[in-house]
C-alpha cells in the first residue's frame, strides 16, 4: 500500500516582516520528511519560477529562496545553487541568437541577492550556453515526439527543490509546480511545447517526469502569501489573503492539488468581480489563439504556420486541471494526501477546503488529459 503524500500547510500574514515567512517556509519544509535525503555535502538545485524581471508574486518568493538555502546549508549541505532559465520574452537563445540575459533578470526581481546573500550560487541555463543541454525522453508513450533538452548542471546535482508561486497564467490556466518545470528547456523545446496546442498541458506534466528530475526531486514549496489571482504569469490582481499560506511536499501532484485549491479559494474569495471579466482574465477567451500569437511573435511566421490552437478548461476542482490530470496518469493515479499544520492552523474554513480539493475526482468528474 502506498503511503500519504504529505502537504505540509504553514500560515503567515500578509505583512509579516521576511524573518516571520523565512521561520514559516522552514517549518513548512521540515514538517513533510525533515530534510531526511539529505547527507552531508550533498549538492542540491533551488529551481525558481523566474519567468520574467517582475518580482514576487510573478515570481518565486524571495524569502522562500532564503529559508530554504539557509536551512540546507545548516543541514551540511554542500554546493547549493540558485537558478533558472526566465521566458523567452525576456531571454532567448538558439544557435546564432542570444538575446537578454538570464543573469540580469533574476538581478531585478530580486532573487539573485537573496541566495547570494543566503550562501547560494546563482545559475541561469544561457550562461552556460546553446550546448551546454543533453537529450532526455519519456520512458514510457507521451505527447513529445522526441526528445527534450535539459540543462547539463543536471548531471551535477544530487538533489532538486522546486521554489514556484501560486499563481493564474493566461496561456495554461495556472503556474504552480508542475509548470515551473518549462524553465528547464532549452528553446528549442519551450518551441515544440507551445507549438503544440493539443499537447501543450499535458506536455507540461511530462517534463516533470523526464528521469533526472523526476529521481532527483525532494520538494516542492509555495510561499503564497501574495497570489497572482487573474491574468499572469507576470501580471495582474494580486490578492493578499489573511492568513497567507505556505504549501510543501515532497509530491508535486499533491503540492499542486494544494496549490491550485488555494489559487481557486483565492480567485474566489480575495477577488473582485470586476478582475475577473475576460477582458482582465484572458485565459477565459481564447488561451489557444493567444498561444499561437506568441509563437509566431517568438519565433517567426513559419513557427506560427506549424502550430495548433486549442481550447481553455476552468476547473471547478483541482484534479479537473488537464496539466494534473496527465500528472497523475504518469503518477500511475492520484495521491492520498496527508495535510500536516506546521505551527498555527489554518482557519477551519481554508483547512476544510483544501481538503477537499486534495480528494481525488469523482468518476464523472475526470477530465480526460489528452
Amino acid at each position: 500500500m502506498t503511503a500519504p503524500a504529505p502537504v505540509a500547510l504553514a500560515v503567515v500574514g500578509p505583512h509579516d516582516p521576511p524573518q516571520t515567512l523565512e521561520t514559516a517556509v522552514t517549518a513548512a519544509a521540515l514538517a513533510v520528511d525533515d530534510l531526511a535525503w539529505l547527507q552531508p555535502g550533498d549538492s542540491v538545485f533551488l529551481k525558481l519560477a523566474a519567468n520574467s524581471p517582475h518580482p514576487y508574486p510573478a515570481t518565486t518568493a524571495p524569502e522562500a529562496v532564503s529559508a530554504l538555502v539557509r536551512l540546507l546549508k545548516a543541514r551540511g549541505a554542500g554546493r547549493v545553487v540558485v537558478g533558472d532559465q526566465p521566458g523567452v520574452a525576456h531571454v532567448y537563445q538558439d544557435q546564432k541568437t542570444w538575446r537578454g540575459r538570464g543573469l540580469e533578470v533574476l538581478e531585478r526581481n530580486g532573487l539573485a541577492p537573496a541566495a547570494r546573500a543566503a550562501g547560494a550560487e546563482v545559475h541561469c541555463f544561457d550562461q552556460a550556453g546553446w550546448g551546454a543541454f543533453h537529450p532526455e525522453s519519456l520512458e514510457r508513450p507521451g505527447h513529445w515526439s522526441g526528445a527534450v533538452m535539459l540543462p547539463d548542471i543536471l548531471n551535477d546535482i544530487d538533489h532538486l527543490i522546486v521554489l514556484p508561486r501560486v499563481s493564474r497564467h493566461v496561456l495554461a490556466g495556472a503556474t504552480l509546480g508542475l509548470k515551473a518545470a518549462v524553465g528547464w528547456l532549452r528553446d528549442d523545446s519551450r518551441r515544440d511545447l507551445h507549438q503544440d496546442g493539443q499537447g501543450f498541458q499535458p506536455k507540461i506534466a511530462e517534463i516533470n517526469w523526464l528521469p533526472s528530475l523526476r529521481d532527483k526531486l525532494r520538494l516542492c514549496l509555495s510561499l503564497a502569501h501574495r497570489v497572482l489571482t487573474t491574468f499572469g504569469p507576470d501580471q495582474g490582481h494580486v490578492a493578499a489573503p489573511d492568513p497567507g499560506l505556505v504549501i510543501a511536499s515532497p509530491d508535486i501532484l499533491a503540492h499542486d492539488l494544494a496549490a491550485l485549491g488555494w489559487l481557486l479559494w483565492c480567485r474566489t474569495h480575495h477577488t473582485p468581480a470586476a478582475e475577473l471579466i475576460r477582458l482582465k482574465d484572458p485565459y477565459r477567451l481564447w488561451p489557444g489563439f493567444f498561444n499561437r500569437i506568441f509563437v509566431g511573435r517568438v519565433w517567426g511566421l513559419a513557427a506560427l504556420a506549424g502550430s495548433r490552437g486549442y481550447v481553455g478548461y476552468e476547473p471547478e476542482i483541482p484534479s479537473q486541471d488537464r496539466v494534473l490530470a496527465r500528472a497523475a496518469e504518469l503518477r500511475g493515479g492520484w495521491p492520498e494526501v496527508e495535510l500536516r499544520i506546521a505551527g498555527q492552523a489554518p482557519p477551519a474554513e481554508i483547512l476544510g477546503h483544501l481538503r477537499r480539493a486534495c480528494q481525488p475526482p469523482p468518476a464523472e468528474a475526470q477530465v480526460a488529459a489528452a
